[in-house]
């Protein structure tokens, strides 16, 4: 993996993928304006992002946030003044859970004997997006067309996809993820996932034909590795249904999963907070 280095996929719009968590950020470079996907997850690693853009362009900036996880969004703060995008649901769970996190977050990394990360997270200022959609909309970066849309619930309730069609690629957050060996991790279902909604969510975002998707975490992939995430994702939900209708006890859901015992158990509890 390498950390904090741009990779082009097509002219003007890079992927930067960071050691911390595998996390990959995006960045589209129009003529006089330039777009960045996600911020990362503390003012510090947001600051560091910053300049790293300015090493690649002096252009002014909009921001568009994936979802409102603290890795994607809260090193938003470096950015300011600009408009940040996301959707209206992201803007809601950054008021509504965003201290819980950083909270929750900050001790983590202090239970791992990571104070400085910590520190970094416990003073970061959590900014709420000022330009929020509800379906999707159309920005204009420099000349670039760019199409927010939210294929409905999955990873959260408020997932978007980024999709540059003059380019092929579509940046889709934590709806897509390429964890080392695999492709999700029991980090990726959470109380605000809907599970039963991802299949769908993956199918709306193949419509858009796209020739590079960019993961959350992990290396880019293409349509058919989304493709194939498609119908473990259905199997999943399909055992996680039967469970809850106690119609299949846990040791036989554990057995038939096509994923790991540790994320089949975080998806067969994932979405409760929902």
């Amino acid at each position: 993996m390498s950390d904090g280095r741009w990779t082009e996929l097509a002219d003007g719009v890079l992927v930067r993928r960071h050691a911390e968590l595998d996390l990959s950020v995006g960045l589209v470079v129009g003529a006089d304006h330039c777009l960045v996907i996600d911020t990362r997850g503390d003012a510090a690693q947001g600051a560091e992002l910053a300049a790293a853009v300015r090493g690649v362009t002096p252009h002014p900036w909009t921001v568009v946030l994936t979802h409102a996880h603290f890795d994607h969004a809260f090193g938003t703060a470096a950015f300011l003044p600009c408009a940040v995008w996301a959707h209206e649901g992201c803007r809601a769970a950054l008021a509504a859970e965003g201290e819980a996190q950083r909270s929750r977050w900050a001790a983590r990394y202090r239970a791992e004997g990571r104070p400085a990360v910590a520190e970094a997270l416990a003073a970061t200022e959590i900014v709420l997006p000022d330009h929020v959609l509800t379906d999707s909309a159309e920005l204009a970066v420099g000349g670039r067309r760019v199409v927010l849309t939210h294929p409905g619930p999955a990873h959260t309730g408020h997932d978007l996809a980024v999709h540059v069609p003059d380019a092929g690629v579509v940046f889709a957050g934590d709806l897509v993820e390429h964890a080392p060996g695999g492709s999700f991790t029991a980090e990726s279902f959470g109380p605000d996932s809907t599970l039963d909604g991802w299949p769908g969510a993956l199918d709306e975002l193949l419509a858009q034909e796209p020739r590079i998707v960019v993961a959350g975490h992990g290396e880019p992939v293409d349509g058919a590795f989304v493709a194939a995430q498609r119908e473990p994702l259905a199997a999943l939900g399909a055992l996680r249904a039967a469970v809850r209708a106690d119609e299949l006890g846990l040791a036989d859901a554990l057995a038939r999963s096509p994923f790991p015992e540790d994320v089949t158990r975080a998806a067969l509890v994932s979405g409760y907070a929902s």
